[in-house]
């Protein structure tokens, strides 16, 4: 019958009214049938991306877990390392059995990982062990001995094999109160010039490795686990709640001698995915999308004439920049720097990107930078006035070395007015403070000059004054020797004696006086120097009677040590006595210090070992006073530079001249056990001999 109205309508026309129903019918069919297709392909697209995003989050579940399996295999790894290098530590220098258990004990409180540690010889005797106070452990000795060949021996021999530590497969350790943990042994050999002396064991707690290592950052979702290559789990730790879908992740745990795999579960409930479903608004976009594509292609012209003459004006800018000389920080209102020209990373050594960012700057001294902090937290915060014409500061170079530099600064001010920072102006001025450094030397040398010219005409006159008192005094002794030599009085008579002799001391030191200050006068004016040849003995004793009075004033045992048959010396014997009697008297006051029980000042003679075929003879002078220090050392013979308030900083300076006139050389060395020794050498009276 349907064939037959299916013919029948073919043979009426398509206008006819008998069609409408037909036409409308398969109308709407293709209406629906779009709307059911793209229904159908909106929510095939839905569920592909609800199942994609759950595979996606499940992926990341997944990668999560194995990067925390990985990081607590890492903190395993680490925590046995550090483990062994305590083990090791408990028998280094140790010889004693008390001190080593005190040391076990508190480790073994500290590494509750730790049972048990033991210290056993090279024949696997035990010599010492410890105990976890924590756990209480079932240790049988006679069983512990029957042990001894099979797993303790076995690990022991490995590790003398490897020269490091063995650790033993796991096995059940029993507790006490009817417990037990799966436990594994760690041998470390004890080695001392090379040979193994002995072994030290340790017990571990697989369940105490995991609650130490990581069940401190393990989250109540996951559970974490040993197991064997097998999969049969050792120890567990975790799993307080359990969701709907569990992840799994293994990492091996590869230690000498022992392959443990850490095992990580954890449970989420099922991905849960909110898909975006705004498919309506995809066309509207697209109308907005197209109008916004025009604004945007009009946008884009007028940006890149906008970016052409920024990039004109940053090339003209970053010109400038790069031809100052000045360095240019700028820093925010949190004392953050924000900008540094290439002037000013030359001058600190810092690159811009070393910098930027910075609070605390890395070029200012350490010992200056509290300092520079609170003046720059007065100024951010106003309480310090700009100086117009700027303050100096200190800075730091990246190598440590410090400079000077001039600082000026002002504030950055915006087009609308508002206070976002401060810019500074740096000026490096370490060339200025050298010149200075360099004039200040140069004038301080003309005054010394001066005061040496000064006292050159002083010592001209003074020699040249008194000269004629000394002459009269002489004079005076010398007459009353005549007189005396007359007298009629008893030769034996002891007060005449010693009157006499006192007059022939009067005249001979007033005939060394005038000689003394005829060389000072000679010194002075350069003139030429008499010389001869004097006996190293002659000098010491022209000098003894002034040295042995002012050692008896100042406590000083005086003590000489001359070398026999010495050559003679060629010299200005009054000058080279003035050398002696100032260098004793400098080591005399040295000494003269309270608190120091031995005063000893020691003259010493004797052929330099310096020189061609003894041709120089060695004059000591030794104290055994508190020493030369490094800061005086370095100024003692700069003249006018003097220790003593009562000296004039010439003595020391004077007498190196003297000995360099001679042709020898002055010099100073520490003399042990304490003190100082003065050393300076002259020439012997040597004639060349015919070959």
């Amino acid at each position: 019958m349907t064939e037959s109205l299916n013919s029948t309508l073919d043979e009426l026309p398509e206008d006819h009214p008998a069609h409408w129903p037909w036409r409308r019918w398969r109308m709407a069919w293709k209406r629906w049938s779009l709307w059911t297709l793209l229904v159908a392909l909106v929510v095939s697209m839905l569920v592909t991306m609800v199942w994609l995003a759950g595979r996606y989050e499940a992926s990341q579940v997944q990668e999560k877990l194995e990067r925390d399996t990985a990081n607590a295999v890492g903190d395993i790894r680490a925590a046995l390392g550090r483990n062994l290098q305590d083990l090791l530590a408990l028998n280094a220098h140790s010889s004693n059995h008390a001190a080593w258990r005190a040391r076990a004990t508190d480790l073994l409180q500290q590494r509750r990982d730790l049972m048990r540690i033991e210290w056993r010889s090279e024949s696997m005797g035990m010599i010492e062990h410890a105990e976890t106070p924590y756990r209480t452990l079932l240790h049988e000795e006679e069983s512990h001995a029957l042990e001894l060949h099979s797993s303790e021996a076995l690990i022991c021999s490995q590790a003398r094999r490897a020269n490091g530590p063995s650790y033993s497969a796991s096995k059940f350790q029993l507790l006490g109160e009817g417990l037990g943990t799966e436990t594994m042994q760690v041998c470390m050999p004890l080695t001392e010039n090379g040979h193994v002396v002995g072994f030290v064991l340790g017990t571990y707690s697989l369940q105490g490795i995991l609650m130490t290592q990581v069940a401190k950052s393990l989250p109540r979702t996951q559970e974490v686990s040993f197991t064997e290559p097998d999969g049969t789990r050792l120890a567990m730790v975790g799993a307080a709640w359990r969701g709907s879908r569990m992840f799994t992740a293994q990492q091996l745990l590869d230690l000498p001698g022992n392959t443990l795999v850490l095992r990580m579960d954890s449970w989420h409930h099922a991905p849960s995915v909110f898909p975006n479903v705004m498919t309506a608004l995809v066309t509207a976009m697209s109308i907005a999308l197209i109008s916004v594509v025009v604004v945007l292609v009009r946008d884009n012209r007028r940006r890149l004439r906008a970016e052409r003459d920024l990039g004109d004006a940053l090339a003209f800018r970053k010109a400038m920049e790069d031809s100052l000389v000045t360095g240019m920080r700028a820093r925010d209102l949190q004392g953050r720097i924000t900008y540094v020209n290439p002037a000013f990373c030359n001058m600190v050594g810092f690159t811009a990107k070393e910098l930027l960012g910075l609070n605390v700057a890395p070029y200012w001294p350490p010992e200056l930078a509290q300092e520079y902090v609170s003046r720059r937290d007065q100024r951010l915060a106003g309480l310090l006035p700009i100086p117009r014409q700027g303050h100096e500061s200190v800075f730091m170079r990246k190598n440590g070395s410090r400079f000077p530099v001039l600082i000026f600064e002002a504030p950055l001010i915006t087009a609308q007015g508002l206070h976002t920072g401060w810019m500074s102006a740096f000026i490096d001025i370490s060339e200025q403070r050298r010149m200075e450094e360099i004039s200040r030397a140069s004038h301080e040398r003309l005054q010394a000059t001066a005061r040496l010219a000064t006292v050159g005409e002083m010592a001209s006159m003074l020699s040249h004054e008194l000269t004629q008192p000394l002459a009269a005094i002489s004079s005076y002794a010398t007459g009353s020797l005549n007189i005396l030599a007359h007298e009629t009085a008893d030769p034996g008579d002891e007060q005449l004696k010693d009157l006499r002799m006192a007059m022939e001391r009067i005249s001979v030191q007033a005939d060394r006086a005038g000689k003394v200050i005829k060389s000072v006068r000679d010194f002075v004016r350069r003139r030429d120097k008499s010389r001869e040849t004097v006996q190293p003995m002659e000098l010491i004793d022209a000098v003894m009677p002034l040295v042995y009075l002012q050692a008896h004033k100042l406590h000083v045992t005086v003590q000489l040590e001359l070398e026999p048959e010495l050559p003679g010396v060629l010299c200005d014997a009054t000058m080279v006595e003035q050398v002696l009697l100032n260098l004793a008297r400098n080591g005399m006051q040295a000494m003269d210090v309270p608190g120091l029980k031995e005063r000893i000042l020691t003259l010493r003679v004797r052929r330099s070992s310096e020189g061609d075929n003894g041709r120089w003879v060695e004059f000591s002078v030794m104290d055994r006073g508190s020493g030369i220090s490094e800061e005086v050392a370095e100024l003692l013979f700069t003249p006018f530079f003097t220790t003593r308030s009562e000296g004039m900083g010439l003595g020391l300076s004077l007498c190196r001249t003297v000995v360099e006139q001679h042709g020898g050389h002055l010099d100073y060395r520490p003399h042990l056990p304490q003190g100082t020794e003065f050393v300076f050498t002259l020439p012997t009276h040597w004639e060349p001999t015919e070959n």
